[in-house]
């Protein structure tokens, strides 16, 4: 019996118009379909592959998050995020996805001091603030601000050293919620409050957020245990538009706050980081429960652009695995602190029930997602629905940042340059102005 390793798979590509054909090596994942390497496919038969949108094509290799979209999971490293949901902080999964691992009990402490540590502004950062008018979107303030880091911190931006990627990192995640903060509080035109070394990362941020400083606030330990849950629920989700994003911006050799202020920047799109807005929008649309039925049967008629916002994933084939996780928080909050007289949450509620218990949501696996849930709870804790993207962009600084120590990191790393499908006008020759009529 041979111990002879089997031999590599092959895609076998036969160009039909020449008659050449090339074995393709197929790259096998630990877990996931294979990947097709088409590197050299250009040498070999002078094209380019065409996928737009890139949706079955992998840019890159990677060990940091899976996502089987047909059954339902979602891996950080491994770990299942019911797992780290139940059991886990926000901070500890922010180390796993940086690291690899889960951290020891005093890794996790020097992490938390580390990030602790890192929470305030330069004054001169902070003060950047008054010069965005008061009705600025605090998103556009937080892309900005964040790309503005790259001017303070040039002794520790050197991508090609671990060390100075480690500070970049752990800065990057103790700040952005006092960059969040400081957008939220300007909008209002009050006080910027700093932050407070004895408050978890999730309390401290609440504080920021509400506290003033003419009385005590005190945080509610539901309130940050929910914001935490969000904040590990959206920590990171692959190859997404964002992270690609950051990835792309990054393999330049940027400075990394400015790959970070692109990938703030790429989330702020509706199609992206908007959607929990687009469900209260929904709901205020339905106005009333009374309208739940009828506003269903529109959503049903083909003929109707209404759509069902909240239900279904672009990538989630089957229930949302977040969305499991963050239903029964959600419930918790609205209990506890939500205004049980809103009636956008009686709203939410109604129609989460009929919309699972009807055969034509259900067959065509439209169940509710993360994003229907999340909009929700930021508004039972009080955070205006401008912020709505900036608390994923909070939550998702981790998953950025991990990715982008990840592809600095590869020796392999090159930058992204995309190829295009070109149609416009072939070589023709300048007319002088006089000539053109």
């Amino acid at each position: 019996m041979s111990n002879q390793p089997a031999p590599p798979a092959k895609f076998q590509l036969t160009n039909t118009a020449t008659g050449k054909s090339t074995d393709l090596p197929v790259l096998k994942g630990t877990v996931g379909p294979d990947v097709i390497n088409i590197s050299a496919i250009n040498k070999d038969h002078g094209v380019w592959t065409f996928d737009p949108g890139f949706m079955a094509t992998a840019s890159t290799e990677s060990k940091i998050t899976y996502i089987d979209g047909d059954a339902g999971v979602l891996l950080y490293r491994g770990y299942p995020i019911d797992q780290l949901a139940e059991k886990s902080t926000h901070l500890e999964v922010s180390y796993l996805l940086m690291y690899g691992e889960l951290p020891t009990s005093a890794q996790l402490e020097e992490f938390n001091r580390s990030i602790t540590r890192h929470t305030m502004l330069n004054e001169s950062l902070l003060r950047m603030f008054n010069g965005f008018h008061s009705d600025a979107h605090p998103m556009s303030m937080v892309s900005a601000v964040v790309a503005s880091m790259a001017a303070f911190y040039h002794d520790t931006t050197d991508i090609f050293d671990p060390r100075h990627r480690e500070i970049f990192a752990h800065r990057i995640v103790a700040k952005i919620p006092t960059i969040a903060a400081a957008a939220y509080k300007h909008a209002l035109g009050q006080p910027f409050v700093y932050p407070r070394n004895d408050l978890d990362y999730c309390a401290n941020m609440l504080h920021m957020f509400f506290a003033v400083p003419c009385e005590e606030y005190k945080v509610s330990p539901l309130a940050a245990r929910a914001l935490d849950l969000l904040f590990i629920l959206h920590a990171d989700h692959e190859q997404n538009a964002s992270t690609s994003t950051v990835r792309l911006a990054g393999s330049t050799g940027c400075n990394p706050y400015a790959a970070i202020s692109a990938g703030v920047s790429a989330l702020w799109g509706p199609s992206h980081g908007g959607a929990n807005e687009a469900v209260l929008e929904m709901l205020e649309e339905i106005g009333s429960v009374d309208n739940v039925t009828k506003f269903l049967s529109r959503v049903k008629d083909k003929s109707d652009n209404v759509r069902l916002m909240g239900f279904g994933h672009r990538v989630y084939k089957n229930f949302d695995p977040r969305a499991k996780l963050i239903r029964e928080m959600c419930h918790k909050v609205l209990g506890e602190l939500g205004d049980q007289n809103d009636p956008l949450f009686e709203l939410a509620l109604r129609l989460e029930e009929i919309a699972l218990q009807d055969d034509y949501f259900v067959s065509r696996k439209l169940y509710p997602n993360v994003d229907f849930y999340s909009g929700i709870i930021y508004s039972a804790l009080g955070i205006p629905r401008s912020m709505f993207t900036v608390m994923f962009a909070i939550a998702r600084t981790a998953g950025w940042v991990s990715h982008w120590q990840e592809m600095i990191a590869d020796p392999a790393m090159k930058i992204g340059r995309p190829r295009q499908l070109y149609r416009g006008a072939t070589t023709r020759d300048y007319v002088p102005l006089v000539k053109r009529g």
